[in-house]
């Protein structure tokens, strides 16, 4: 009995020093992260001090005062150099790195890059543009880290196609930004890098999980950046920060290497990305800036022959001008609510203020209901990642610290199987109260077979026909709804997963949505805010509440929608309603 003891001591004893051992690891490899990325920014800012001591007479706020457009223009003409511009735009992205954590690296192979565009015989149409892409968007020799330490190893061999092209189009990559653990969430923070804040409001979140890009641009320290999205990744972001940004339908562009599936790019083995793999509610790829215009400039850009030869599996449709600068009187569905989360007051009067300034516009506004959003949220959009039970997910922790966002998630992944049955069974009578509004992942029903999962994607096809069959009875060109938003305060998003359906409506659909801002958050809007009791007044609304509030003065936006691989028109609708914005 006595050597059975001492053998479980030894055993108890040898697991302790193993887990402590392995977190010394971790420690060691997040600190080594950190100390790269510091050096990296210190590099830049001995480049920018180098410039400024060679070229003293620069114009800083007149060059990042320029819009995108007039910006290439310049550059094209010749009346404003490459190097000047993107030492300019690396002078002012460190200042709000500094401000507000957005930027995980920065990108040294841009000053080659620099010099390689000089040497080209045609100027592209991002010609000298500096541009910052989203972390775990491959650039070859940087990591694609998804804020989780396994994926700290490994250095992306190539560029993606999507930074090939861009490239080839005379833009300059010069930032990789901050992305929420795993990119699972629409905060912006992970145990490596740490939380990046909202430049408008440090209490506030920039959105996630393109928070970085978000952050970045709204600061000023990039005109144009790429962003993915897989439930409102680009369009939160944008939504909390007061950007334009573009989800198009996920197979227009191409952003891994040729022929590859969304998963992770830095450690394949790893999973990281488990969570952009699937083909049911596919991710995609999308630029995000100050207006509509850079917008339609980018996918113009990016919609080249070289995008077409280097992925073959990318449609080879180029960018429709014609649609884009079009002035024909449109027909617009709209609606305020989806009936599932109550957004707040300020989020439901832009759309009510945009409905009308379209109406006087001389456009045809219809009422539109989008059907079933719980039935979505739930056996459609969550499903789809949790048909596991969040098992695949949960691999991504191993040998991981869990960012605090992301506990209540990871936490209900873990329940044993027969305690979430219970739990089903025990809310069946509150299933409308509290399991369309679940705030974590404890109750989601799972796919048990094959049978099931591929039941699960008919489900999901069906729903799409239906949904463009509704759409098509009222005759409709786009739709006019509303984005979550003003921007939460830190913290808040790992709490309230459910409040994203507004956006991830149109990942599960695969239409082109985006977003543009119209409006700031009132002393009124606070003062209704007071007033709001959402759906049923219940904990979940209440959250919602506090997430939001403090928030005067703060971007407001909409959301806008097209039927897939009309990016054009999308984007022709969101250029109507900034422009009859900007005229208020």
């Amino acid at each position: 009995t006595s050597a059975a003891l001492a053998l479980l001591g030894g055993s108890v004893a040898a697991l302790v020093v193993w887990k402590w051992l392995g977190k010394k690891m971790i420690q060691k490899n997040m600190e080594e992260a950190r100390r790269t990325r510091d050096e990296g920014m210190k590099k830049m800012a001995k480049a920018v001090q180098q410039f400024r001591e060679q070229v003293p007479s620069v114009q800083t706020d007149a060059i990042l005062s320029l819009p995108l457009l007039e910006l290439a223009g310049r550059l094209q003409e010749g009346s404003l150099s490459p190097r000047t511009v993107l030492y300019t735009y690396l002078e002012k992205a460190l200042e709000v790195t500094q401000q507000t954590n957005c930027v995980r690296h920065f990108i040294p192979e841009c000053e080659e890059q620099l010099r390689e565009i000089q040497q080209h015989k045609e100027k592209g149409l991002l010609y000298g543009i500096p541009v910052s892409i989203k972390d775990h968007i491959g650039h070859k020799g940087h990591l694609a880290t998804c804020g989780l330490v396994q994926c700290l190893g490994t250095l992306m061999e190539e560029d993606s196609v999507l930074v090939k092209v861009l490239k080839r189009q005379g833009a300059i990559p010069f930032a990789m930004t901050n992305v929420p653990q795993s990119l699972f969430s629409y905060d912006c923070s992970n145990p490596i890098f740490g939380q990046t804040l909202n430049p408008f409001n440090p209490q506030k979140s920039p959105g996630g999980s393109s928070g970085g890009e978000g952050a970045l641009i709204a600061g000023g320290g990039s005109i144009l950046g790429i962003g993915s999205d897989i439930g409102g990744s680009i369009r939160l972001p944008s939504s909390f920060c007061g950007l334009c940004g573009l989800k198009p339908t996920a197979e227009r562009l191409r952003w891994v290497g040729a022929g590859g599936v969304g998963r992770c790019l830095a450690h394949p083995s790893a999973q990281c990305g488990c969570l952009l793999s699937s083909h049911a509610v596919p991710c995609a790829v999308g630029p995000m800036a100050r207006d509509v215009d850079s917008l339609a400039l980018c996918m113009k850009a990016l919609l080249c022959q070289q995008m077409f030869q280097l992925d073959p599996s990318v449609p080879p449709i180029p960018f429709n001008e014609e649609v884009y600068s079009s002035s024909t009187p449109l027909r617009v569905g709209y609606y305020d609510t989806d009936g599932y989360f109550p957004l707040p007051p300020c989020m439901r009067r832009a759309v009510k203020e945009t409905r009308s300034a379209l109406q006087a516009a001389g456009h045809q506004l219809v009422p539109f209901s989008p059907p079933r959003i719980p039935y979505v949220m739930t056996e459609l959009f969550l499903k789809t990642f949790f048909a596991d039970g969040g098992r695949t997910w949960l691999d991504v922790f191993t040998g991981d610290i869990v960012d605090p966002g992301l506990k209540p998630q990871v936490n209900s992944c873990k329940m044993p199987r027969l305690v979430k049955k219970l739990l089903a069974l025990l809310l069946k009578p509150l299933q409308f109260l509290l399991l369309v509004k679940l705030k974590d992942v404890a109750i989601i029903s799972t796919c048990r077979s094959v049978k099931e999962m591929w039941n699960h994607h008919h489900q999901i096809q069906v729903y799409r026909s239906q949904f463009i069959t509704r759409w098509k009875e009222l005759q409709l060109d786009v739709v006019l709804c509303p984005v979550l938003g003003p921007a939460f305060t830190t913290g808040y998003p790992g709490k309230l997963l459910t409040a994203i359906s507004s956006t991830m409506l149109y990942n599960v659909l695969n239409f082109p949505a985006g977003v543009v801002p119209v409006s700031t958050v009132t002393e009124a809007d606070e003062e209704e805010l007071k007033l709001y009791q959402g759906c049923c007044d219940d904990p979940w609304d209440r959250t919602l509440k506090q997430a939001v509030s403090g928030a005067v003065g703060l971007p407001v936006a909409v959301q806008c929608v097209a039927l897939p691989w009309q990016e054009e028109l999308c984007l022709r609708f969101m250029k109507e309603v900034e422009t009859l914005s900007r005229a208020k």
